[in-house]
Formats: C-alpha cells, structure tokens, sequence
C-alpha cells in the first residue's frame, strides 16, 4: 500500500458497532445538556393608522394598547408619510386571539384593519371599549405564526 500525504486521517472509519458519533468535552465525557425551556411561537405586527379623510388637524399622540402589551400603551410613529403613523410590535404571543385598542389622543378609534370585533373581558377591555349597535367593543387580531 502507498502511504497518503495526507497521512491516514481520512481513511479512518468509525466502527460500524460503535453507534452514533458523539461530540466529547475536554474530560473526554459527552456535553452535559441544559434543559432549555421549549421556545414558544410568536409573530410579528405592523400596527398604522391615518388620518381620515377630510380631516387635516394632526392628533399629538396615536398609541396602541392590547392584551399582547398588558393593556400598556405603545406609541406609534410617523415614518415620513405625515398622514400615517406605525409601529412594529414584535415577540406577540401566536396561535391565540388578542384583544386590542388604537387610541388618538387618548381616545379609541377605529382600525380598518382589525381581524373582527370582541366582546370586553376583564376591567382592563371595558375601560378602553367603544361602542357599536351590538354593545361595548374592542378589537381583535388573530395571532398566527408560519
């Protein structure tokens, strides 16, 4: 037999009998693994609102407040269009319905972009509902990841 340059590194096998290769600490044991909690599915959403049609005056704060913020107020921003304002909220809870409010100026307004209307649970929902023919609303989104 010829000797390879590359010495005998590359013709060794692992024995067939001996399983599956596992990676070995500096004590020659294999890696202790942590117990890492399961990460749950979440989603991201793009939260806009403009101002309606007709109307010129610029509300001084347009916010977002949902079950997904603990009813915690976030501010949305205006990103050059000076008619529209968004934020991004990241890390949303997936595969569960959300309750959720836009405020102007401190005041609920309407989302076109809502997933459908829910009745409020909880003091928190009936402090921000708004009104339609059916009684007191808040909004909903269904939460979905890929």
């Amino acid at each position: 037999m010829s000797e390879n340059k590359f010495g005998n590194y590359f013709l060794n096998q692992p024995s067939l009998n001996s399983g599956p290769l596992k990676p070995k600490s500096a004590l020659g044991r294999a890696p202790l693994r942590v117990n890492q909690p399961e990460r749950k599915p979440v989603f991201s959403k793009v939260f806009s609102w403009r101002l309606p049609e007709g109307q010129s005056r610029k509300p001084n704060s347009v916010e977002v407040a949902g079950t997904f913020t603990q009813w915690k107020k976030v501010p949305l921003t205006q990103n050059g269009d000076p008619d529209a304002w968004q934020v991004t909220l990241n890390e949303i809870p997936a595969h569960r319905t959300h309750h959720y409010m836009i405020f102007v100026d401190n005041q609920p307004a309407y989302d076109p972009t809502n997933d459908g209307l829910a009745i409020p649970r909880g003091p928190e929902e009936t402090r921000y509902q708004f009104m339609t023919s059916r009684g007191p609303r808040v909004f909903m989104l269904f939460a979905q990841s890929k």
